[in-house]
């Protein structure tokens, strides 16, 4: 027998721009499968954004297209990715239902990942039904691909494991194995700390560094940042981890050699925290520079990024169909 090869399935909310978090955290690594020529759908989740927007649905519709628009200037693809839209897909929901009744509301309450965006949120007692059931939307979008491996963050590891609960759920109930599990990959540095010093870049926190920021704004942005708060005077000895200056360059510099020197220099004294900076912003700038010069080019035709979406939705839903089909004969729900 053929080993069966792996799937990926990753995947943005649309709910603004991306920033460099998303670019370190998820966009290398779309890139690096891509370049590998692996099986890889990436969806643009405008229903799971809805799950906490949906009185704001203009916001996600217009953030589809700027995160299209992010992915295409990265270098994504769709002759060797397949992007889509979540909503254009409706098997995805279909499946969803199917799941709903394989999991408790319990067990649904006591996901380590939803409780964390319920107290970040505020939501207290009104959380959003659709908020609360997302994991298994999330389950079913993974489980219509069949895919095997689901690029996430550390934070994200529950829902795979809750997904992997409903493959082996919705198998044993209808004696069939149509669904399969899949695997967390992490990457070995998944998250950027926010220009604020915060362990996260945010949008909502405001402390992030978008793929289409403008020059003049980098500037601004990168001169904000917080550094060691006891690197008084430039004689000072500063500290270089927990710094989140260095921890950018660490991501993002390509000469290792001069890294080094430079965080020796400000390790022992001598080194201004202006001087850094102003290295982190040219490196920066070099990276973002045909980033942003391939958006605003893209960005001129909004209707050949939607034609885009269009066609990799129709891959996606003949994919999901296939798998569904299993499904409903699975559940005897295939009616002729």
């Amino acid at each position: 027998m053929t080993e069966r090869p792996e799937i990926y399935l990753t995947g943005d909310r649309p709910t603004g721009p991306l920033h460099l978090g998303h670019y370190v955290g998820s966009l290398q690594n779309r890139l690096e499968l891509q370049q590998a020529h692996c099986e890889q759908f990436v969806m643009i989740a405008d229903l799971q954004a809805l799950t906490d927007n949906a009185g704001n649905p203009q916001k996600v519709r217009d953030s589809v297209l700027e995160v299209a628009l992010d992915y295409l200037a990265v270098g994504l693809d769709p002759a060797g990715t397949t992007i889509f839209i979540q909503s254009l897909v409706p098997q995805l929901p279909e499946l969803t239902l199917y799941l709903l009744n394989l999991v408790t509301w319990n067990r649904l309450k006591h996901n380590p990942t939803v409780k964390q965006e319920i107290q970040q949120k505020g939501y207290g007692e009104s959380v959003p039904a659709g908020f609360m059931v997302y994991p298994v939307s999330q389950a079913a979008d993974i489980a219509a691909f069949k895919a095997t491996v689901v690029p996430v963050g550390e934070d994200q590891i529950p829902m795979i494991e809750q997904t992997n609960e409903l493959v082996r759920a919705f198998n044993r109930t209808y004696q069939r194995e149509v669904l399969v599990e899949a695997k967390a990959l992490v990457p070995p540095k998944a998250r950027l700390p926010g220009i604020d010093g915060k362990a996260k870049m945010s949008k909502s926190l405001n402390n992030a560094i978008y793929l289409s920021e403008e020059p003049d704004s980098l500037v601004k942005k990168v001169r904000s940042m917080y550094t060691d708060p006891g690197h008084l005077r430039v004689e000072d000895p500063g500290k270089v981890e927990g710094n989140p200056v260095f921890d950018y360059l660490d991501f993002f510099d390509p000469d290792r050699e001069r890294l080094a020197a430079m965080k020796e220099h400000y390790s022992r004294g001598g080194l201004g925290d202006s001087v850094v900076k102003k290295h982190l912003i040219d490196v920066l700038e070099a990276l973002l520079a045909p980033i942003r010069e391939r958006r605003r080019y893209l960005a001129k035709d909004p209707a050949m990024i939607m034609q885009m979406l269009f066609e990799g939705s129709a891959v996606a839903a003949a994919a999901a169909a296939a798998t569904l089909k299993e499904v409903r004969a699975a559940m005897h729900l295939d009616y002729t």
